[in-house]
């Protein structure tokens, strides 16, 4: 299996408009971070994970091939603003989209011209998947396992894929869906900036949840500038803990 980042960053990006801040001015390429996915690869299929608004420019560099599956984490634009984007995939099949109910309705009321009953040529053409997050589910044969996350109030979903487990935009993981985290390889998981905020954790929360999670590594994402530089926090984490960049390519086991 194989794991690209395609952006890292929160909803703002980074650098962030408007902003002077070191992290925004710097001139080192791990420190502009595009809106959070990732693209995986495996067994020769591809899963995408969210398509925020910086799809397009995110997959321009990528071989055109069919994307297998679209996994929506929650529909914050952040997570789903590039979804028309995957219109010139449709050219090779319908896109199957999976997610939760609150996800694909908002999906439909986002994008109504793709769901009406009588559709003009060259729209996108999706087929959507409801999750029963209690559920695992199976995607062109390769079992997905959904794991409940609460984003503050918000009902969220972060997915495991054989020992590879990706956890976006997390304040709360409900006790039961531990049991789901155990054994990974590698576990990506949201760490938005160093303070504390109402619904995302922090570098510290996020450092708490990996040591009991106990991947045997972890990459941060969903990050804004208020991470800090990332030469500079990468040098005060554990040694199985990196932060993600945009465009990085790793391998999972």
């Amino acid at each position: 299996m194989k794991i690209k980042f395609l952006g890292t960053g929160t909803s703002a990006g980074v650098p962030e408009i408007g902003c002077q801040c070191e992290v925004c001015t710097s001139t080192n390429i791990k420190d502009r971070r595009l809106r959070a996915s990732v693209l995986i690869d495996i067994d020769d299929r591809k899963i995408l994970i969210d398509c925020g608004p910086d799809f397009r420019q995110q997959i321009l560099g990528e071989q055109f091939s069919k994307i297998d599956g679209v996994l929506l984490t929650h529909e914050h634009y952040d997570h789903v603003g590039g979804i028309d984007d995957l219109r010139p995939f449709c050219k090779l099949s319908d896109v199957d989209i999976y997610s939760s109910s609150i996800t694909l309705n908002a999906l439909k009321k986002r994008m109504p011209y793709s769901f009406a009953e009588h559709r003009y040529p060259g729209i996108p053409s999706f087929i959507l998947h409801e999750i029963d997050s209690d559920k695992d589910f199976w995607v062109d044969g390769i079992e997905v396992v959904p794991i409940d996350i609460l984003h503050y109030r918000l009902p969220i979903l972060g997915y495991r894929i054989r020992n590879f487990a990706y956890l976006t935009d997390v304040k709360t993981i409900p006790e039961s869906e531990f049991e789901k985290l155990k054994n990974l390889d590698t576990l990506v998981i949201s760490a938005l900036r160093i303070g504390e905020h109402l619904s995302h954790i922090s570098l510290s929360e996020a450092l708490d949840l990996i040591e009991r999670i106990a991947p045997r590594r972890a990459y941060l994402i969903h990050m804004s500038h208020g991470i800090g530089l990332h030469q500079k926090v990468q040098e005060i984490l554990p040694e199985n803990v990196f932060l993600s960049y945009d465009g990085l390519e790793i391998e999972v086991f």
